[in-house]
């Protein structure tokens, strides 16, 4: 039987999603579960995309196949009783065998969130603490450019080897916090996203927001395809996976 989960975590304590020997991440953990609830049998989790070390997620999705014949709710009881209580699985379905958590993948939407008041070491491994101001209507500009098709090359690692760095940016925002206008998130929502993408847009986004680029100088670095004449790598701490479309 295939089943589809949605799930939560945060990502501060993890090497990042993708399972990898002798260190803790989320594939690892899920898996850890699912072999005791099959019977001792391995299981292989397949989600929508890996996430990097420190890096978090309110709506991520994978599918798995199980021997052991149970119930959605029963397994979804099962799984938040035997992973850490730093991950949260959100919902449990029954899918189609031929369903695959990341090859279906319509769209991803990202979120990242910067605080520009004083310091706040409660939040330091959720909001990336810039604790400067920013020239919010310059980034909502450049931000603007990104929108459409184009080749994001400058803004993968920069020992990223694709064949195609081509991705379709549907729609991006940036948001004043509610309680606390020192506090931004911005959103983007694309077809698809490379490594690293995100904080490197976001990096070249916060070098806008301090003057030392124009929102328009976001169209000569994409034309340029070139990683180092883009800004810098926003760290992981800011960084959300916020839904994932099918």
């Amino acid at each position: 039987m295939r089943f589809f989960i949605t799930f939560s975590y945060d990502g501060s304590k993890y090497n990042g999603y993708q399972k990898q020997p002798r260190v803790k991440t989320i594939q690892g953990e899920l898996e850890r579960a699912l072999k005791q609830i099959n019977g001792g049998k391995s299981v292989s989790v397949s989600a929508s995309g890996r996430t990097d070390a420190g890096v978090h997620a309110y709506n991520q999705s994978a599918h798995f196949d199980l021997e052991t014949s149970i119930s959605c709710t029963k397994l979804k009881q099962a799984l938040n009783s035997l992973i850490p209580d730093d991950i949260y699985v959100k919902n449990v379905y029954e899918a189609n065998e031929n369903f695959h958590a990341r090859f279906d993948v319509k769209a991803k939407e990202y979120i990242y969130k910067i605080n520009m008041g004083n310091y706040n070491p409660i939040e330091k491994d959720y909001v990336f603490q810039y604790n400067k101001k920013l020239d919010i209507p310059e980034m909502e500009r450049a931000l603007k450019y990104l929108e459409g098709t184009h080749d994001f090359r400058s803004f993968v690692k920069i020992d990223e080897e694709k064949d195609d760095y081509t991705r379709t940016i549907v729609q991006t925002s940036l948001i004043r916090d509610i309680k606390s206008v020192n506090q931004i998130t911005i959103s983007i929502l694309g077809t698809g996203f490379m490594r690293y993408m995100v904080r490197n847009i976001v990096g070249m986004l916060i070098e806008i927001g301090e003057g030392k680029y124009k929102s328009e100088d976001i169209i000569t670095i994409l034309e340029l395809k070139d990683r180092t004449k883009a800004g810098i790598c926003a760290p992981a701490c800011g960084l959300y996976l916020k839904d994932v479309y099918y």
